[in-house]
């Protein structure tokens, strides 16, 4: 049915458009992100049920809203796992262990410049973009401690990379993960992005990398030494991604079942440290696996929620249908998608993603490729237009800032033309 031009239906959308206002000011008014999107999704979804029930289609109504807790709930799933792994991680040392070797190695600035994105480039595929931006972020900020514009060159290239690399990865974004969890492209199929991620980040960078300063930071003497079992924690971490990937192809069941079981593996882990460690007396070997799961950010995880559901149900409401007539039986799916990934500048790249999965339009593979790379890297084009810029910013404050990535936009959005254009030859077979 379609409610787009009923009472209920604008209503709805008036509450979307207000809620994504207030968590575009997120930095003015002090209100986390997660909030106004929750207070947007409920009512959604009460005046679904208002407008539902009056025309007897209550039932339609129930039902569209228990594909969406399930769509929701594996995504929840699959990303407790995942965050609780890097805060793992994070708990044994590694990240600084990574940024000690670094700020020791005594190499130029322009080599740290090209040394960290093509880090952050490889970390994202794995760790997902938002914390690769702030683990390289961290890095940085070290190196360029002693020069403000190698830090904030490097920290623009820091997150292009990461977006970048996120986007030829399931594990790499959010929009990817559920690209593969809705079985639109395979595990494996995600790697036909690789070269045109590359060079999405390669062409920004290699005309960012002459502001670089010449010179080399004075070289750190500080070691960092891992707890115990870090590189336990990376072996499973490792071996859970492949139980995940198992699952999916292999089993044919939900990948956020493998990721669960790959908890089970951290949990027996933590057991057998806190075994070991009162044994021994030694208080780094102890893992508390619990605690790393209380670290999981919630007010993102609780965005995603109101998103998804607030999204979901613009979609029951019939105003996905219209924008899918408009973009991709108006327009076609090579111009939608483009359009689509540039709106991700400026609008998060999540509830683009899922408004497309959502309309489900009916795509080669090249073409949900496509999207899968406009809409994971077109948010670098400004630092407002991806979690990883909005949290470097946050972190970097003073340094990385949205002007500071606006004088490199244009070269981004070079990268960002470059990257489809190598797709659409690199990938030609695919359409």
């Amino acid at each position: 049915m379609d409610f787009s031009g009923h009472w209920a239906g604008l209503c709805a959308l008036s509450i979307f458009c207000v809620a994504y206002v207030l968590v575009i000011l997120e930095e003015i008014t002090g209100m986390a992100k997660s909030k106004p999107v929750l207070m947007a999704a409920g009512l959604i979804w009460a005046l679904i049920g208002v407008a539902f029930s009056a025309t007897g289609q209550s039932a339609v109504a129930h039902d569209a809203a228990l594909g969406v807790i399930e769509e929701y709930g594996e995504l929840f799933l699959f990303l407790i796992v995942a965050v609780t792994y890097v805060n793992t991680l994070e708990e044994r040392r590694a990240f600084d262990a990574l940024r000690g070797v670094l700020v020791r190695a005594g190499l130029s600035y322009r080599q740290l410049f090209a040394l960290t994105g093509v880090l952050a480039f490889f970390l994202s595929g794995v760790l997902d973009n938002l914390t690769t931006a702030l683990v390289m972020g961290a890095v940085v900020m070290a190196l360029g401690r002693d020069s403000p514009k190698f830090a904030v060159v490097a920290c623009v290239s820091v997150v292009v990379a990461a977006n970048a690399g996120g986007a030829f990865s399931p594990f790499g974004d959010i929009t990817t993960l559920m690209v593969w969890q809705q079985g639109k492209l395979g595990f494996f199929e995600f790697f036909a992005l690789f070269v045109p991620s590359v060079v999405n980040w390669a062409v920004p960078a290699g005309i960012m990398i002459w502001a670089v300063p010449k010179g080399r930071p004075a070289q750190g003497q500080d070691r960092v030494r891992p707890k115990p079992a870090m590189w336990a924690v990376v072996a499973l971490f490792a071996a859970t991604i492949a139980t995940s990937v198992a699952f999916k192809n292999a089993l044919n069941l939900p990948p956020a079942m493998g990721m669960m079981l790959g908890l089970g593996y951290l949990q027996a882990l933590a057991y057998g440290l806190r075994l070991t460690g009162a044994r021994r007396g030694d208080e780094d070997m102890v893992l508390d696996s619990f605690a790393q799961v209380q670290r999981v950010e919630w007010d993102t995880l609780l965005f995603f929620f109101g998103i998804i559901f607030a999204v979901g149900g613009l979609g029951v409401l019939g105003y996905l249908a219209l924008a899918s007539q408009v973009l991709y039986t108006g327009l076609g799916p090579m111009a939608a998608n483009i359009i689509i990934g540039a709106l991700s500048a400026v609008v998060d790249n999540i509830p683009l993603m899922f408004a497309v999965l959502t309309m489900d339009p009916q795509l080669s593979q090249g073409h949900w490729l496509l999207i899968t790379l406009t809409c994971g890297v077109g948010g670098s084009i400004l630092s407002i237009g991806s979690a990883a810029g909005v949290a470097l910013m946050g972190q970097a404050r003073g340094v990385y800032t949205f002007g500071a990535h606006l004088r490199w936009a244009w070269a981004v959005g070079l990268g960002y033309g470059a990257a489809i254009l190598v797709h659409l030859w690199w990938n030609a077979a695919l359409f």
